[in-house]
């Protein structure tokens, strides 16, 4: 009763704060983060006609959600179903535009209010909904329940952290939790949580993030690359967040006493961020090249701004070594399973929470190795560079280990399998 309660309260809050969402949307259109040509959907728009048949919707928060779900989409695309997929950023837009199957449509997500997720449902009409990892949202969970659609949390995960935010809200998180309809976590730890907070069902499938192939590199690109560095040591600095290039920089300078053709690949989490970089990197004395404005890896370049989407399977194949950014800052850490896979060294910072099962895997299998701060990571990265045999240790067992995880997808499909008659059994009535 508290719980239903409090929930019908969220939705009334909702309706209260509805300017106050609408202009956090229109400031994130000004910073980069929304695209303005495609905000009818954050309201419940749809921008494109829905397509006959049986459709099940998935939602993933952003790009490693969106990669660990692509194969699953992939599947019951096959078997015919009609597939929705939302996501939340820019970001993940374009790589869902690059690699959804034919005839799988992309949206952005709706802002988590009734006023616009139920034209959203109205368009869409889904008979399944498969939500990734944590994304949970009262209003849509609510809505979906009314209308009888099952909600499925695929890849779930629940770290230490949310667990107590969730616990404290006491019959509120059991009220909530309970409309959904299955979880397949990642672990036993996460599936323990759920549990415990009033999900009905919890299966445990692994981490789908191990079954996502390798990222692919254009070999015409990759040639050209490869020609432009030549013999170089290469350190790349994948998915830095603000604060940690100015670790970059200094480890670059203390490296290249020793290592002095060294160059440097520093790939932005968020490429909008690029021309900042590059201007702040440029005014400190070092030699930059920028991808986005086209320019090219020269002799003397020191460091190489890739801010570009959809290159990071080229910057895993050249990189001598590989940084993992979002951990030297308190972010919580970027998905090492795609440099692993490719077998590329690879170093991290303490701040990975985010990914701390798939960090503890690597490391009980003397994996990657941690660094604190900028100086163990030159330090670390020094050592590297000058051992190749380390290097290539590293890198084999690295790319072993996740080896030994895959299989998540199959569980998965086995554990939806169960409700795709509910979303329509696949064929071309429209559910």
């Amino acid at each position: 009763m508290i719980g239903r309660l409090a929930i019908r309260l969220y939705l009334a809050a909702g309706h209260i704060a509805r300017p106050l969402m609408e202009a956090m949307l229109r400031w994130r259109v000004r910073r980069g983060k929304e695209d303005p040509l495609r905000l009818q959907e954050r309201f419940g728009i749809a921008g494109v006609m829905r397509p006959p048949g049986n459709l099940i919707w998935f939602h993933a928060a952003s790009v490693g959600e969106t990669n660990a779900v692509l194969p699953v989409i992939g599947r019951l695309r096959d078997r015919g179903f009609q597939i929705l997929l939302t996501t939340g950023t820019v970001t993940s837009a374009e790589i869902a535009a690059r690699r959804l199957p034919d005839g799988a449509i992309h949206q952005f997500i709706p802002l988590d209010l009734v006023r616009y997720i139920v034209p959203f449902l109205d368009h869409w009409t889904p008979g399944l909904a498969v939500f990734a990892e944590s994304e949970i949202w009262p209003a849509t969970l609510d809505c979906l329940g009314t209308r009888g659609i099952p909600f499925i949390l695929v890849n779930g995960r629940m770290s230490a952290r949310s667990y107590r935010g969730w616990r404290r809200s006491g019959p509120v998180a059991r009220a909530i939790m309970s409309g959904i309809e299955l979880c397949i976590a990642q672990s036993s730890a996460d599936a323990r949580r759920f549990e415990k907070l009033g999900v009905k069902t919890v299966e445990i499938a692994g981490n789908l993030k191990f079954d996502v192939p390798a990222p692919a590199a254009d070999e015409g690109k990759m040639s050209e690359l490869r020609a432009l560095i030549g013999a170089r040591p290469v350190l790349v600095a994948a998915s830095t967040h603000d604060g940690e290039e100015a670790f970059i920089v200094e480890t670059h300078r203390a490296l290249r006493k020793d290592f002095r053709d060294l160059l440097t690949i520093l790939v932005p989490r968020h490429p909008a961020r690029g021309e900042a970089l590059a201007a702040e990197i440029g005014a400190s004395g070092l030699v930059l090249a920028q991808r986005s404005a086209g320019q090219k890896i020269e002799h003397e370049t020191d460091i190489y701004v890739a801010d570009t989407v959809g290159d990071m399977g080229l910057w895993y194949r050249v990189g001598s070594i590989i940084f993992l950014g979002g951990s030297l800052v308190a972010h919580g850490g970027q998905n090492p399973i795609e440099p692993a896979k490719l077998g590329a060294p690879v170093l991290h910072g303490p701040h990975v929470s985010n990914f701390s099962d798939i960090f503890a895997t690597l490391h009980e299998a003397r994996a990657a190795v941690q660094v604190d701060d900028a100086p163990a990571l030159t330090a670390a990265a020094a050592a590297l560079l000058a051992d190749g045999d380390e290097r290539q240790r590293l890198a084999r067992e690295a790319r072993a280990c996740v080896e030994r995880q895959v299989g998540a997808l199959d569980r998965t499909m086995t554990a939806i399998s169960r409700y795709l008659e509910k979303a329509g059994g696949g064929g071309d009535s429209h559910v």
